[in-house]
């Protein structure tokens, strides 16, 4: 088992399979986001939000999602090393236009962007509302939860700030959906969907997923610019 691991296909397959279960994540995190859109108190978000915070779900599934978010991270880091050392010619010197995708040349790049945008991210929304609860609070039901709803919002309409914070985070979404549109459908060829069939299947499946995430964390922040 180690040896297989610790193989070309094995490491492809563990990269895969922390893929995929991100891949899930983003589905439940955008369906919170989009909360936002649809209860202008705020109320609906900061009840998923108090919910995602509660200590089953974060002691409990949260450090199972920074692991796969890592292990993710590390086994692109060590393939992208091994595929440049296997095929010391460069892709541009290649001529590989018709033969593959821009994303799927760049998936490492792709990826890096995305890693910097997922940074960013934590820091703004992550940080001040489960590390240094730096967040204003508000009593709903009785209960003292933290007002998620209100920063957010914040972040995304004040100022001169919130046009740049938009900005980026629709760049930021457009680089996740690019990532994706390669990254589903690969993820589902290297655990063993692979025939020519399912291929073409999970090709389109992947083009549909990636521009329902990135349409959906582009009109977020665009809806709570111009509307909230």
């Amino acid at each position: 088992m180690s040896s297989f691991l610790s193989s070309s296909i094995g490491k492809k397959l563990i990269m895969s399979l922390s893929g995929l279960f991100l891949v899930l994540f983003l589905l439940v995190h955008l369906i919170l986001n989009s909360f936002l859109m649809f209860d202008s108190t705020g109320e609906l978000f900061n009840a998923g939000a108090h919910f995602m915070a509660m200590p089953v779900i974060r002691f409990g599934l949260q450090p199972v999602l920074f692991g796969g978010f890592i292990v993710h991270i590390i086994y692109a880091i060590i393939l992208t090393l091994q595929n440049q050392k296997a095929r010391p010619q460069k892709y541009a010197s290649q001529n590989l236009g018709n033969s593959s995708t821009w994303s799927s040349r760049n998936m490492f790049v792709l990826g890096g962007l995305v890693l910097v945008f997922i940074v960013m991210h934590l820091m703004h929304f992550f940080v001040p509302m489960q590390i240094t609860g730096e967040v204003p609070m508000k009593m709903v039901d009785g209960v003292e939860i933290h007002d998620g709803a209100a920063l957010v919002k914040a972040l995304f309409t004040t100022g001169t700030f919130g046009i740049v914070y938009t900005c980026i985070y629709v760049l930021g979404a457009v680089l996740l959906g690019l990532h994706l549109a390669h990254g589903f459908w690969s993820s589902f060829q290297s655990i063993g969907m692979s025939n020519i069939i399912w291929r073409a299947r999970l090709e389109r499946a992947g083009y549909i997923y990636a521009i329902f995430i990135a349409g959906g964390f582009t009109i977020i922040p665009l809806y709570l610019h111009f509307f909230a």
